[in-house]
């Protein structure tokens, strides 16, 4: 191994070497405790340790860092508390996440880190919302991210280089090339020789290292991100070397023939960095052996404060709280009774544009948004007004924006994320539901970030530009939901919402886009997320909805006569309990109604909820109708079929008649 130690002081050397022994003596003891059962699991990163010790030492304090299974380095040279950092290991309150989460899944602001989830490839994308949101404060810094070379299959890994090449991100994508994605060689997970090849096409330099020479990633690194900071953009750096052990240890070797460990054995980047610097007379045996002994007992010091912590002690208070970063809504009322006549467009327009008057660290994000105004022209006139740094066009990479959102959050910034059909946010449904949805839960960091999602059918658009999809997200804790009837709410809850620091899904129904108008109060004001709201009062039944189901209704008491409350619940997550059973108890007779599929429905829900809370104030069973158990069919009379406002009709005659 050739180490070229150019300008570099000795200081600097030894800084290397404590930086890489560290890692590799924390890993044999955790080896040695995994054996005796004091931990539960571990992924070894022995002979990848100069990866993560060179690329952080070549970084400034305060940049960030998001790190993966055998990065351990990263976290050690982050200076971390030992013991803080085996008690997360172990599962105990005292660690990052209150024992909520295993090994590195797990972030630290303190720290500059963000730890991964499972699904490996969505923190490419975080990356470049950390990035980006350093880009519109003109801060000159870099991120760095890394992925290993099975991970970089996925399509996140794609979305995450073509929109950070696409708009400069200054992002280091640091892929460690170790062979393997668990036991998967790497002619089975990709067809071309290096992934340096994939740099000129995303547009982005690429440069390829050796992963085993600390020296040579530290100053590659350290090269890279002082040019990077000049002048912001991606770079794509490949590092080759080979993983020691298993995926983790319980997975075994067996699949990797032996000369490859025996190859790589020689490579060894602490024996190798060792060696050199005793040669070069940096180390002697006796100072170095007096770092082995200073680690060693903060290594042992570290573990008695971990194994001397208890186990949580656990709280379903506590739990359930910490699913959201607490906030006291406090309702805005407009400053003036002048309104205007405005469609639910242009409500929600003008919710919107008075959201970005009063955050300036609000960005908006979107397909088609910026110049096009949107496919429903609810952004128009705003890049005039706010300019292109605040108003995105984004590439059609769903899951790699939503991602950048929650990277804009770790840097105080707010994000609204239009989906242009509520259809279309499968492809981001990852980052919603285990990374915006878990991230205060596992390590208090919030997700600000409001995703706006055009909805519904009735305008004969088909399976992919008509569905309901609301229930989707209405099973995620971590998540709030709302969902407005009309163009008062519309522009009120979205304000809310976009106050909230927590992530909120905002239902818009397309059909209500130019088809209703009210009068709107010009000024700004928010409208209370939680709350349900009563669009028509009566004695007969009561009428649970939201959304367009709100209209049907009304159009059914006017076409019938009859007198019934209709209880619009606005928001869908945490939906007004207080309000249904009010409503309950006054009139004995509950029909739940709402466009989406039946099976499953958040009918359902509050349907259980009603037989389990208000059982004895209830005159007759309690129906619930929605769509049909199908997908949306594009012909207008099978999306009328589809549609339940027949089968609404029905169901209120059997209620009166029960």
């Amino acid at each position: 191994m050739n180490f070229n130690r150019k300008e570099y002081s000795d200081d600097e050397l030894i800084r290397l070497y404590r930086g890489i022994l560290k890692p590799r003596m924390i890993e044999e003891k955790m080896l040695i405790l995994l054996r005796q059962g004091k931990v539960s699991k571990w992924f070894s990163g022995i002979g990848q340790e100069a990866i993560s010790v060179g690329s952080t030492l070549a970084l400034e304090e305060d940049e960030y860092i998001l790190p993966m299974h055998r990065n351990l380095g990263v976290f050690t040279c982050r200076d971390m508390d030992l013991g803080q950092l085996f008690a997360q290991f172990q599962g105990k309150t005292t660690g990052f996440t209150k024992g909520r989460d295993r090994s590195f899944h797990f972030g630290s602001n303190e720290h500059h880190i963000v730890g991964m989830i499972s699904h490996l490839g969505p923190q490419l994308a975080v990356a470049g919302g950390i990035a980006l949101a350093d880009l519109l404060e003109n801060r000159e810094k870099v991120t760095l991210v890394y992925s290993g070379d099975g991970g970089a299959s996925e399509g996140d890994f794609h979305e995450a280089l073509n929109v950070a090449a696409v708009w400069n991100l200054p992002v280091i994508f640091m892929i460690e090339n170790n062979g393997y994605g668990l036991s998967t060689p790497s002619n089975e997970q990709f067809k071309f020789n290096y992934f340096i090849d994939k740099g000129p096409a995303y547009g982005m330099d690429a440069l390829q290292i050796d992963g085993n020479n600390v020296l040579e990633v530290y100053d590659t690194i350290r090269q890279a991100a002082y040019s990077m900071r000049k002048n912001p953009r991606p770079m794509l750096i490949e590092a080759m070397t080979f993983r020691m052990r298993g995926h983790e240890e319980a997975s075994g070797t067996k699949y990797v023939p032996q000369e490859l460990f025996e190859k790589w054995a020689k490579k060894d980047p602490v024996e190798n960095f060792e060696k050199y610097l005793l040669d070069e007379k940096v180390l002697t045996p006796k100072s170095m052996a007096a770092i082995r002994e200073e680690f060693k007992a903060e290594i042992e010091k570290g573990l008695d404060t971990a194994f001397n912590t208890p186990m949580p002690t656990p709280s379903v208070e506590e739990e359930v709280a910490d699913m959201y970063l607490p906030f006291e809504q406090k309702v805005i009322k407009p400053a003036s009774d002048k309104t205007t006549e405005k469609r639910f467009v242009d409500a929600i327009s003008d919710g919107l544009r008075q959201s970005m008057e009063k955050f300036p660290e609000l960005t908006l994000m979107g397909q088609d948004i910026a110049e096009y105004g949107g496919v429903f022209k609810i952004t128009e006139g705003f890049v005039e007004k706010f300019g292109k740094e605040r108003v995105r066009n984004t590439p059609l990479c769903e899951s790699a924006i939503i991602g950048i959102g929650l990277g804009m959050s770790i840097k105080k910034k707010k994000t609204m994320v239009e989906m242009q059909f509520a259809d279309f946010v499968t492809c981001g449904f990852n980052q919603i539901v285990n990374n915006l949805a878990k991230s205060h839960y596992r390590w208090g960091q919030n997700a600000d970030v409001v995703v706006r999602m055009p909805t519904g059918a009735g305008a004969a658009a088909g399976p992919f530009h008509s569905q309901s999809n609301e229930a989707w997200f209405f099973h995620t804790p971590g998540l709030k939901i709302v969902y407005p009837s009309n163009p008062v709410d519309a522009k009120g809850l979205l304000a809310a919402a976009i106050e909230d620091p927590n992530p909120v899904m905002y239902f818009e129904h397309k059909m209500l886009y130019r088809s209703i108008s009210a009068n709107v109060p010009d000024d700004y004001y928010t409208t209370e997320i939680g709350k349900a709201a009563l669009a028509a009062e009566g004695d007969d039944l009561s009428i649970i909805t939201y959304g367009m189901g709100v209209h049907w209704a009304k159009q059914l008491l006017e076409k019938q006569g009859l007198s019934a409350d209709i209880l619009d619940l606005r928001t869908l997550l945490p939906w007004d309990k207080d309000a249904v059973r009010k409503t309950v108890e006054k009139t004995g007779r509950v029909i739940v109604l709402h466009e989406d599929t039946l099976t499953g429905g958040i009918g359902a829900e509050i349907a259980a909820w009603i037989s389990e809370n208000c059982f004895e104030r209830l005159d007759a069973p309690v129906l619930r109708v929605g769509g049909l158990d199908t997908a949306i069919p594009f012909s207008p009379p099978l999306e009328q079929q589809f549609l339940p406002t027949r089968r609404f009709e029905d169901a209120v005659a059997k209620m009166l008649a029960y």
